[in-house]
Parts: C-alpha cells; structure tokens; sequence
C-alpha cells in the first residue's frame, strides 16, 4: 500500500490543496474555452486559497468537450500527447481526451492501485474483456495490470465462447469487465454445459457502467467470485478514478491524491455535504494534457467517509441526472427496476425499458427474462410478471406493463448495457 493511502487527513487536504492551485494554473494558461468562463465569473486562479473556495469556478461539462472538438481542451501542444482516446459520439460529436507520456504513468499506477486494492497481486493473471480501441477500458485496464506485475490475457469483448474457452484454458484469477457482459459469459460458461463457478476466475473488476447490490450478489453466486466495484470515466482519465477495496467492499474509494470530488445539486448547482445524494462533479488534481476543473460527471452519487483507506468513498452510482425517466410525473431510474426485478426467483437480470407516448401519456414496458426452467410455462411467467407489476408500483409509484420473455430473447451487450428505449424521442 503506498503512503498516501494512509495519511492523515490533514496530509491528505495539504496535498489536495497544493495539487489543486497547480491544475487551476495549469487550465487557466493553457486553455481558452476555461479561461474565458472564468473571467466571465470575474475569478482567477489566484482566489484559490482553500479547498473550499473550487465551489466559487465555473463547471465543466460534456458540451464543452463537444464544441472544443476535437483537441480545443487540450492544455499542452500536440507533440507532447501520446495517447488520445474518445468516446462513441452516439449523441453528437465525440469528446476527445489526450494524455502526456506522465499522464499514462498516473494512469497505470492508479489502475494498478485499483486492482490490488481489490486483491489482486504481483503474477495473478487478468483476463480483459473490456473493449479495447479509442474506449478507454481496455488499455487503461491493460496497463494497470501489467504495472502492478501481473499477466494480461488482452482479450477484449465480443466472441462469448472463446472468452469462456481461454478463461477455462489459461486459468485466469481476475477478470475486468462490464457487469452486463459478466453475466452473458456466465450464461456461456451454463449453455456449453459447464459450471462457471467451478473456474479459476476469483476476482471480478467490474465497472464502466451502473449496477446494484442485487447484481453483484447475482454475479457472485453464478460466478463463484468476489466482485469489486471499479469506477472512472474517459473525461477524467478512465478506469481507476475509484475502486473498491478487498477488505470493506463497501463502495469505491476515490484516489483523492489524484481527483478531487465534489457533490452538487443537479438543479442548482450548489455544493452539498457529504452524506447528500447528488450528481458528482470531479476537479483533475495532477493532469496535464486534459486538465478538467469542477466536471459535471451527471452520475448521481454520494460521498462516504474513509474506512480501508485515508480517502474518501463514494456510494453506488444509483443513475444519471440525464437518464431519469419521468413517467406521467414519477421519476424513474433503470437501478430502481433493476433492484426490484432481482428479488424475484425466477427473473434474471437481463432487461429493457421501453418508454411510449400513447395519446399523450408516457407508458413504461419493462421487458425481463426469466429463468431457463420457466421458458415453457406461461402461468408461471405471467405471475411474476403481475408480481414485479405490483412491486414496482408499490415502491416507485408508477405502472408499468411487464413482459416476461423467454431466456436468451433480449439482445446482449459486449460493452455497456443498452437499458432504455426512449421511443417518446424517435419522430417520423
């Protein structure tokens, strides 16, 4: 465990705080698109003297990204970024990151943290099944593990069957992956007739997307592992902004050495304390080529006091501020489905909201797999479907048609899990 995973708190803020000047420099110099929000604010670097006083600088946000496309963010020239990576761009523009040859070494050493904070060691092999490419999962998954010592089976996603072949092959001890896909390379290991608890698999790094207690409990029973939360997102480096710890497993630890956190109201904007739900916002602390000052990560979260480290840990994401569905007035987010489908033997946890306008009211389907052993009764499946109609209701609010269907009809996903069908925003 390295020494700052230990300090003081009063160490820790003095870091923070030194850290924290040097990156609003850093920003304020060498890009426009935040300099110019700042003097628009009437505020500069110099009024930093506290780590309280960040509440006082504008945010910043995915839109920013998007306008400065591709490389208006970046606060060193362009000879000196070694890496770029950038997201899908599904909803407009990508937004792009880059990285200095120092910022991959953070990187790496943050990722390999992360993995023996979960138990991982010197030697232990780790399949990657995160997408590799301009995603940031692969790589930054790949590098951390191979500082911190270990052997890298640089898989990928996608081809189920040859991840269930090299995991019963080569033996693995860790895998990181989206908990979605987790759970489709369990159903491989079951459909090829194999048991994937019996694997060698005794870690599972998963992150990249939202998932509840419920879930990991699910993994953990069909994987015969224990599951460690990893968190990160590419605006503000990738994986290993967060993870959990081997010994509390009570929610990721922020690498506060690194990244400053910060809860806000997602309305308002306003710091909240911590303990209060609320989107969390994230302040680069050591980041060269990408500085981020006060980003609106929209993920709605809390923070928790330090427990197996110095540093402090947030909650399970429970949503986004920008994916909450409002159903005739009743806010809904795919976790609260998904907690409440997961109680009932019978259901899995591969689901789908579909959300329709029918003369002018919304109407919500929740589509849900049941278990093998139900495919064929319709009684059966129709009474658990009355039943999670009657749960939902009862604990969000809202009514909701259910649809059972047979197991293995719901497309899988080798990355992020795809969980909302707006159809209220296609136009003809």
């Amino acid at each position: 465990m390295e020494p700052i995973e230990r300090a003081s708190e009063d160490e820790l803020r003095s870091l923070q705080l030194e850290r924290l000047k040097w990156s609003l420099r850093h920003t304020y110099q060498n890009v426009a698109t935040y300099r110019r929000k700042c003097e628009l604010t009437g505020i500069n670097p110099q009024d930093l003297k506290s780590l309280e006083d960040l509440r006082h600088f504008p945010f910043t946000t995915k839109e920013d990204l998007r306008t400065s496309y591709p490389f208006g963010m970046f606060a060193v020239p362009r000879d000196e970024v070694v890496r770029i990576h950038a997201s899908s761009g599904t909803t407009g523009k990508p937004t792009v990151v880059g990285y200095t040859a120092r910022d991959i070494d953070t990187w790496a050493n943050l990722v390999a943290r992360s993995i023996r904070a979960a138990g991982g060691r010197p030697g232990d092999m780790v399949h990657i099944a995160y997408g590799y490419g301009l995603f940031t999962g692969g790589l930054g998954a790949h590098y951390g593990a191979e500082r911190l010592g270990c052997v890298v089976v640089p898989m990928s996603g996608g081809q189920t069957a040859k991840q269930v072949q090299l995991i019963c092959d080569f033996e693995p001890d860790i895998i990181m992956v989206t908990p979605s896909y987790m759970l489709a390379i369990a159903e491989e290991f079951a459909r090829q007739g194999l048991d994937p608890a019996a694997c060698s698999l005794r870690i599972g790094i998963l992150g990249a997307e939202p998932w509840t207690e419920a879930m990991r409990a699910e993994i953990e029973r069909r994987m015969g592992l224990e599951a460690a939360d990893i968190y990160g997102l590419s605006e503000v480096m990738g994986p290993g902004v967060a993870s959990e710890c081997s010994e509390t497993r009570d929610g990721p630890v922020i690498w506060e050495d690194h990244f400053y956190p910060e809860i806000v109201d997602p309305k308002s904007g306003h710091v909240l304390d911590d303990g209060i739900e609320g989107e969390l916002v994230f302040t680069s602390l050591t980041k060269e080529a990408l500085p981020i000052i006060r980003y609106r990560t929209r993920d709605l979260t809390r923070l928790l006091p330090p427990t197996a480290r110095s540093m402090r840990r947030m909650a399970r994401v429970t949503g986004r501020s920008d994916d909450m569905l409002i159903i005739r007035g009743v806010n809904v987010f795919p976790s609260q489905i998904e907690e409440l489908l997961l109680t009932l033997q019978g259901l899995t946890p591969n689901y789908v909201l579909e959300v329709t306008r029918e003369s002018h009211l919304d109407t919500l389907t929740v589509n849900v797999e049941c278990v093998e052993h139900l495919g064929g009764d319709a009684a059966a499946r129709e009474r658990l479907g009355q039943q999670l109609q009657y749960n939902i209701k009862e604990r969000i609010g809202v009514t909701a048609r259910i649809a059972v269907a047979s197991p293995g009809s719901l497309e899988r996903s080798i990355g992020k899990a795809k969980r909302v069908i707006d159809k209220r925003q296609i136009r003809l």
